[in-house]
């Protein structure tokens, strides 16, 4: 389903829920004795012990250079001198945690699009009726979806779902990030273009060889030489 709200979008409130380093927070969840060590969920491919690449590893880990897509041995060379947790993907587990915790985030929900086993997002427009509000709301399903399932989650609230988006990345773990309509093109202005969802490396590097670095200097520039 996708998030539709109300043709002005001055009026929309729209969240994009992000649980935090999903994969290894349950790991942690099932393991409360991982907690403070360096957890890291691991593809392998069986090929040897070491063979394979990282799908998700906990702050803890992050903090040693460890992340996602990296290749095990990599992982295990940056952590040699910790006490790491190496584990394998258990989706099944993280599928039903998953399910627990999307059924609160809908049951807040005016609209719901669920977009990945560890995101989602939700017009809110309707029962919340401003951002303000929208703050308090987006407080209470956090709290819920810790109370029942244990997870920190991060949300974005903003009048568009690609805001909501970059809101959600702005403060994790645990953050809650508000864009304001009326500061939105202030509050982004700053930000490299990498902050849009689909800008990825190479179009980054492409807009930074048209001069453009951040979202502000996007929204200046000519539209029809940057469709050229």
């Amino acid at each position: 389903m996708i998030v539709e709200g109300p043709k002005n979008n001055t009026s929309r409130v729209v969240m994009h829920v992000d649980f935090d380093y999903f994969f290894a927070q349950c790991e942690e969840i099932r393991r409360p004795e991982l907690r403070g060590k360096p957890v890291v969920v691991c593809v392998f491919s069986g090929r040897t012990e070491d063979s394979g690449v990282v799908s998700t590893a906990n702050y803890v880990a992050r903090k040693y250079g460890v992340k996602s897509g990296i290749p095990i041995r990599v992982a295990k060379s940056k952590l040699s001198n910790s006490e790491a947790v190496f584990l394998p993907l258990d989706s099944s587990y993280y599928s039903k945690v998953s399910e627990s915790a999307m059924s609160i985030i809908a049951s807040h929900a005016d609209r719901f699009e669920h977009v990945g086993i560890d995101e989602c997002y939700l017009d809110v427009s309707e029962r919340a009726g401003s951002f303000d509000a929208a703050k308090s709301l987006a407080q209470d399903i956090k709290n819920e979806i810790k109370r029942q399932t244990q997870l920190t989650s991060s949300i974005g609230v903003a009048p568009n779902k690609m805001l909501a988006k970059i809101a959600s990345d702005l403060h994790k773990p645990d953050g809650l990030t508000i864009i304001d309509p009326t500061n939105a093109a202030e509050f982004i202005a700053g930000m490299y273009v990498d902050r849009i969802m689909g800008i990825g490396p190479k179009t980054s590097e492409r807009l930074k060889e048209l001069g453009i670095k951040t979202i502000g200097d996007l929204t200046k520039f000519d539209l029809f030489k940057l469709i050229e």
